[in-house]
């Protein structure tokens, strides 16, 4: 029976560099942050490695293509992902990568754009 780990390499976007690597349980989404070595990254794709065993392949690896990120402090719960800033506002993208049309930068809070969304929408 295999692992449920796999491999997982940290290539830092530009300069194209190998930062290291570690067993991981799950599969980062490109716009994720994951913490490795006491930083903060943002993944910006993910790619999938493959090996020839027995006449069937199996994923062997992954590769994570990631930047430096600040640790993001406003996130919401939308059913099982996290997005960026305040999702009950009519405004927000409803994404990873970016917080919403008016205030992408942010903050969420003291924003004069914020509209509460009704929440049947949600």
């Amino acid at each position: 029976m295999e692992s449920s780990s796999l491999p997982t390499h940290f290539y830092l976007s530009h300069p194209r560099t190998l930062l290291g690597s570690v067993a991981l349980d799950w599969m980062p989404q490109p716009g994720t942050c994951v913490e490795y070595a006491d930083k903060t990254y943002m993944v910006l794709e993910r790619r999938h490695h493959y090996a020839l065993k027995l006449g069937r392949y199996h994923l062997s690896r992954i590769s994570l293509y990631v930047k430096l990120s600040p640790r993001p402090t406003e996130r919401s719960l939308v059913g099982d992902r996290w997005v960026l800033g305040e999702a009950n506002c009519r405004f927000n993208a409803q994404s990873e990568l970016i917080r919403c049309a008016v205030n992408p930068q942010g903050p969420c809070a003291g924003c004069r754009h914020f509209e509460r969304e009704a929440l049947s929408q949600l």
